[in-house]
């Protein structure tokens, strides 16, 4: 480029500008047909990603109506303010429930009988204290370094062991306070003291502090507050909860209690609920419709088309919404509902939206609603009570499949190797055992001792146990234990769980026997065994299912109750309109999906747009070194030119004068 500066000198006619201009003129046509495809490729990128993200927008009511219990909302009312009640509608149904509450949980509160002179420098003795509350328990040191009421307290709620403790000046002393973090009987405190001096209860030094409910006068405790549940009557059946919140006592209720009294309590289907979340999809589908209208529309009267108009991915999207919108959905042919039109939801021919009648659609939905529930959600109808539709898969069919029990679940259970006597008496030989649930959940139990029981009340307080929160991790699993006496008087425990992974078996005996029981394995649970429309199924616990790749029924779950092999009837597996529409969306939005393939497609046409150009830009510069040669090299000639010229004139101009002298 560096003979650029000097090109034409020697023609004045082949310049770097004309050279700017054929280059210029060269590149134009090839740079126009870049930039028109580019902008094309870019606008309509632009578009697919509007149609994406409105497509994408009516998933979501969708999906939301897809789910059975989304149309079946239901709300609750209580006449008195000071008795909350919360409704899960998953789980709640229609119904009224009068309610009394007769008693509310509180905290144990204690002070002690003791006053001492001083907080910080009375002393209160040395050893240890052993607190329990509930199924916390922790040991405390008092020594030299904390050996006063205020040191006392601060151990005791540096304890952890679910209560806490202050120091109260009551004007003429000062007295230890404990309460209870946590309400319930079943969080009532106990203490033990072990004095250093090893004198126990003998009215001094920490044995001061020593409390249970059965001391009486001996106990260093008053009871402030005692310890209670809250006891409620629900249509006259009594219910007691440690706490004053009632969870789910009735099928998706739940109480909060701030006082005692009475209460109505009313339980209704909440059918505006239902209609806003349709109403949610209508809205989205016609914010669709009009962006698609916008960016494949047609005006016949200007005869010009939109960017997507003619498309074929939006004509194949509202082709196949169409269908699924506008159809009769497979397994409803039969029922009161069938379709959108017959709750309330219509096409308007002019525009492709959709108008929804409210009225309409909540009356079906009162009068139908197991119709408008399977119009909307998948639906698995049996017609054995005892089977129950879990979910489908991606690729299960709408249709009727047989069910078929050829082994049924059970659930673990341990029997012990003798009989319980008529009367038996627990002590501190016999009163602890250990045991394994479903192999992994460890649960130990310690019987409370006293005089001699009938063995249905030693059932009785092994259940009360394995029911309470005193086994953490029993209660926290969600697992269960029921414990029984056989034919021949054996215990028996079974696990609440079916299938292969239930199991009871005992990994402890105080004394290596008790109660007939020693340590032992039990018999397991074994999984549901059969097939769902011809083909053979799996089974975990109660629930048979099938694997991917078996046929329409692919992916169906159902649940078989009871104990009953052979022939179980059928189910008919409907796929409503919420579940089909978003596998739609996705078909279009999602990975690979038709929107995907041609945005990519649009990308990679980008990419080759923006090759050509480097390659144009190589050409081109290829093209311009060729004129500064060629243009060099006219030039170079024309100046060579010039000069003989020049030489030539010079010369001939010398000559002249003798010329003209000779004459």
């Amino acid at each position: 480029m560096a003979g650029l500066s000097s090109l034409g000198i020697g023609s004045g006619v082949l310049t770097s500008d004309l050279v700017d201009q054929l280059v210029a003129a060269e590149r134009a046509p090839t740079d126009s047909r870049l930039a028109n495809k580019t902008q094309q490729s870019e606008a309509m990128l632009s578009a697919y990603g509007k149609l994406r993200s409105a497509i994408t927008e009516l998933r979501l009511p969708m999906r939301q109506l897809s789910a059975a219990d989304n149309l079946k909302a239901f709300s609750a009312t209580s006449s008195n303010e000071d008795i909350g009640v919360s409704v899960d509608s998953t789980k709640a149904s229609r119904g009224s429930y009068s309610l009394d509450v007769t008693s509310l949980a509180s905290a144990q509160a204690l002070a002690s009988r003791d006053v001492f002179a001083d907080r910080d420098t009375a002393p209160v003795g040395e050893g240890t204290l052993t607190l329990s509350v509930g199924d916390k328990a922790a040991t405390i040191t008092i020594d030299s370094s904390n050996n006063s009421l205020q040191g006392l307290a601060n151990a005791i709620n540096d304890a952890g062991a679910g209560v806490s403790a202050g120091v109260i000046d009551t004007g003429s002393g000062f007295q230890l306070v404990l309460s209870a973090d946590e309400t319930g009987t079943a969080n009532a405190v106990s203490i033990t003291a072990n004095d250093s001096d090893d004198t126990d209860f003998d009215g001094a030094g920490l044995s001061r502090f020593a409390f249970n409910a059965d001391m009486g006068a001996g106990a260093g405790f008053d009871e402030t507050i005692a310890a209670a549940d809250a006891v409620m009557k629900i249509n006259g059946i009594e219910v007691t909860r440690s706490t004053n919140n009632f969870e789910n006592v009735i099928d998706g209720l739940s109480f909060s209690i701030k006082d005692i009294g009475t209460s109505t309590v009313k339980v209704s289907q909440d059918l505006g609920a239902v209609t806003d979340r349709v109403q949610g999809f209508v809205d989205k589908f016609n914010a669709l419709q009009s962006t698609i209208d916008s960016l494949a529309g047609f005006n016949s009267e200007a005869g010009v088309g939109s960017l997507l108009t003619g498309d074929s991915t939006v004509r194949a999207l509202q082709g196949q919404l169409r269908q699924v919108l506008t159809g009769v959905v497979p397994g409803l042919e039969n029922a009161n509902v069938r379709s959108l039109a017959d709750v309330g939801i219509s096409t308007d021919p002019s525009t492709g939206a959709l108008e929804f009648d409210r009225e309409k659609f909540e009356t079906e939905l009162k009068n139908n609603p197991d119709d408008v529930t399977a119009l909307f959600a998948e639906q698995g109808r049996a017609t054995d009570g005892q089977v129950e539709f879990v979910r489908s898969g991606t690729n299960t069919q709408a249709g009727k499949y047989d069910i078929n029990v050829t082994q049924v679940a059970t659930q673990g259970k341990l029997v012990g190797g003798s009989g319980v006597a008529d009367t038996v008496t627990i002590d501190d030989s016999n009163d602890e055992f250990t045991l394994e649930i479903n192999r992994d959940i460890s649960v130990n139990l310690k019987l409370a001792q006293g005089a001699s029981v009938s063995r249905e009340a030693l059932v009785a307080d092994i259940q009360a146990q394995l029911d309470s929160g005193i086994n953490a991790g029993l209660s926290d699993s969600g697992e269960a234990v029921q414990v029984g006496l056989d034919s021949n008087n054996k215990l028996t425990f079974t696990s609440g769980k079916y299938g292969a992974e239930s199991s009871v078996s005992v990994t402890s005996v105080e004394s290596g026997t008790a109660f007939g029981l020693s340590v032992a394995s039990g018999e397991d649970g074994q999984d549901i065994a059969g097939t769902i429309g011809g083909q053979v199924a799996k089974g975990d616990g109660q629930v048979l299912y099938l694997g991917a790749d078996n046929g329409p029924a692919s992916g169906l779950q159902v649940r078989v109750l009871g104990d009953q092999t052979g022939n179980r009837g059928s189910i008919n597996f409907v796929q409503g309109i919420g579940k089909s529409t978003v596998d739609l969306v996705n078909s279009f939005v999602g990975a690979e999906g038709k929107l995907d393939t041609r945005t990519s497609s649009l990308n990679r046409e980008l990419e080759k747009i923006q090759e050509s150009q480097v390659k144009l830009d190589v050409r081109i510069e290829s093209y311009r070194e060729r004129l500064v040669k060629q243009f060099s090299s006219a030039d170079s000639l024309i100046s060579r030119l010039n000069n003989t010229r020049d030489y030539v004139t010079q010369q001939l101009d010398a000559l002249a004068p003798q010329n003209f002298n000779k004459k």
